[in-house]
Parts: structure tokens; sequence; C-alpha cells
């Protein structure tokens, strides 16, 4: 009876008879998750880790448990509590920095206007979710999703005091960034004609080694000084980059883009995954998320090809407006988008660098656009 007793508790402390129904689903989306990652090569680095945190904490909930007396939390409540203070979402902002040329910005700083263009999908997703029903603070952490940046979306989320909206802001934020190449061209086609997309833009010209150091410095003074609450994500961006282009920190540059970049990469992905219990991601709030966030996408890269419309009129045909859609701060798969959607009207078109100065651009346009959201509710 004892060995009968010994191998029932056994069988009952497997996960087959704790799940419900909503485990079940979020095991099958992970799984998914998964084979986007894999098979389909869609932002792996990103969807492998969070695709696999959702998988533990529907199988194993105590993952993310928080302590309890003397009883220690869950592994990924640890990793976690590194996101609601912001420090991996800033980490990750060191390493976008060291790893990206803002040359293309600052040989084309009419880029800003692109990248800033870009940001309407942002403050269009926020007064519509107010108009869905969600406060005020919720709404601004939903619609930096627009922005296509999960970095920025989960800092925003977390200084807002939103943790319990921060695994579907996180996961939508994640998932249309690896969905770039699917959602713009469609909207980039529909609103430019074939002879816009061909327009060829002239050779950027050559960047100094000196306005290379200076742009982090200035950039990082400006921006802090008007908006104080953007210093965590505008600071870390553009200290990443002073280590890139001083050229006497090579060590912390390689670090900053390679090692702590990757090892963030690792605990944030699964902490965001693991933050997708059933319990929390199936619910209506969720839906009305995802939907928002595919808006505000949508909107932001419509605005940024309507605003390279206007900029190649202005310019007598000298811009080609495919590279307004990469304002969204996805870097540097949108402007891969553009260099894509450019070579199919003209396989003879090279849009890429040209691209890369709105898509830099659309990164500082969120951070501010956070800072403004923080601003607004005195955080």
């Amino acid at each position: 009876m004892n060995i009968l007793d010994t191998l029932g508790n056994l069988v009952h402390q497997t996960a087959f008879f704790n799940l419900t129904i909503g485990n079940y689903i979020m095991i099958a989306v992970a799984c998914v998750f998964l084979y986007l990652a894999i098979k389909k090569e869609y932002e792996p680095l990103l969807l492998v880790p969070i695709a696999f945190g959702m998988l533990l904490v529907n199988m194993y909930p105590a993952i993310m448990q928080e302590p309890v007396g003397d009883q220690a939390g869950g592994l990924l409540h640890y990793f976690y509590i590194l996101d609601e203070y912001s420090i991996l979402p800033s980490l990750i902002f060191m390493g976008v920095g060291a790893m990206t040329d803002f040359g293309p910005l600052i040989a084309n700083p009419k880029s800003f206007l692109l990248g800033a263009a870009a940001q309407f999908g942002i403050y269009g997703a926020y007064f519509l979710a107010i108009l869905m029903g969600f406060g005020g603070k919720a709404a601004a952490a939903i619609s930096i999703i627009g922005g296509a940046d999960g970095p920025t979306s989960i800092f925003l989320a977390g200084k807002l005091g939103q943790t319990d909206l921060l695994g579907p802001i996180a996961v939508a934020a994640y998932s249309y960034m690896s969905l770039v190449p699917i959602i713009q061209p469609p909207i980039m086609k529909l609103l430019t004609t074939k002879k816009e997309r061909k327009i060829k833009m002239e050779q950027l010209r050559p960047v100094s080694k000196l306005e290379k150091i200076l742009f982090p410095v200035i950039v990082t003074i400006v921006v802090v000084m008007i908006l104080p609450t953007t210093a965590p994500l505008v600071g870390m961006l553009m200290l990443g980059n002073l280590f890139r282009e001083s050229g006497v920190v090579k060590q912390l540059s390689e670090t900053a883009s390679n090692a702590l970049m990757y090892i963030v990469v690792i605990l944030l992905g699964t902490s965001v995954g693991a933050s997708t219990s059933a319990e929390a991601f199936l619910n209506i709030n969720t839906i009305k998320i995802v939907i928002l966030g595919l808006i505000a996408f949508a909107v932001g890269t419509a605005a940024g090809v309507l605003f390279g419309k206007l900029m190649c009129i202005a310019t007598k045909g000298k811009v080609n407006p495919l590279i307004g859609s990469a304002g969204v701060s996805a870097v540097p798969m949108a402007a891969r988008v553009s260099q894509k959607v450019g070579a199919e009207a003209d396989p003879t078109n090279f849009l890429l660098m040209h691209a890369m100065g709105p898509n830099v651009a659309g990164v500082i346009g969120t951070a501010v656009a956070a800072g403004s959201f923080m601003a607004i509710f005195g955080i």
C-alpha cells in the first residue's frame, strides 16, 4: 500500500494533473513561436528565449513564484525583477548603441523627421487605447508597441507600474518586431507608386570620426536636458555608441555588443516569456493589446512612408519614400525591408544606408516618446 501511495503521489505531482486548458493553449503558442524562430528565422535571438520562458511557466508556474517568508522565489522571478526595475531594457540599449553606426543619420539629419513621423502610430494608439477602456498609464505603455521596440515597451510598462500588462505588451512588441518583413511591405506598396519605389538616392557624404564622437555626447545633453526621464534609455544607447566610435575602449565596445548583449537577451527573453502564464495572458485585455499594437505599428509605418512622400515632393524626387517606413525602431530589420522593397522595383537600387538614418532616428524617437509619457504622468 505504501508503494501504491508513493506511486500515486508521484503521478499526481506531474504537470498533467495540474495544468488547465489555458496552460495547454499557451504551450501550443510557445511551440508556434519556436517554429517561427527556428524554421522561419523570425528574430530567433528574441523569440527562442521568449517562447521557452512561455513554455516553462505554463508547465511549472512556480518558476515565477515570489519569495514567501524564508522560501526563495522561482528562478525566473529574479530575472523578471531586472525587467521591472528597467535594468535589462537599459542594458539592451547599450548593446544596440555599441552595434549601431549613426553615420547615415549624421550624414542626412533630415532622417530625424522621418523617424519622428513614424512615432504618430504611438500617439494614435494611445488615444485609441483610452477609447477602448484602458487607463492613461496603461494606454501609454501599450502604445509604445507602435515603435516596434521591445526594450522600450518593457521599460515604460515598468516605470508606469503596469507590470500586470508587461507580459502581453512585451510579447506583442517582440512579435511585431519579428514580423516586420510581413507587415510592412503591403503598406509600403499600397502608399507608393512603382516610380517612387524606383527612386535612387544620392550617395551619403562621408562622416568624420569627430562627428561620430560628438554625436552621442550632444544628443545625450540635448535630449536628457529636455526630458531627464529618458536618461536610462538614451544615455545607455549613446554610451554604447561612444564606446564604439571613440576607438579607445575596444574591449568595452566588444563586450557591450557581444557577451553582455547576449547575456541580457537571454535573461530578458526568458523572463518576459515567463510572464505569460495562462492566467495573465488569456484574457480580453491581451486581445485588445495585440490589436492596438498592430494598429500602432501599421499607422507608424504608414506615417513614415507618407512623410517620405512629402520629402520626395519637397526635394523634387531626391528622396525615396520607402525609407520612411524604417522610422519604426526595429533596427536593422526595418531598414532591410526598405532595401528589399526598393530592390523589387529596381534590383540596382540600394536604399539600406539611407534607410538606416530614419531607423536609428526611430530608436531615439521611441525613447523620447516614452520619456514624454513619463513626464506627463509625473514619473
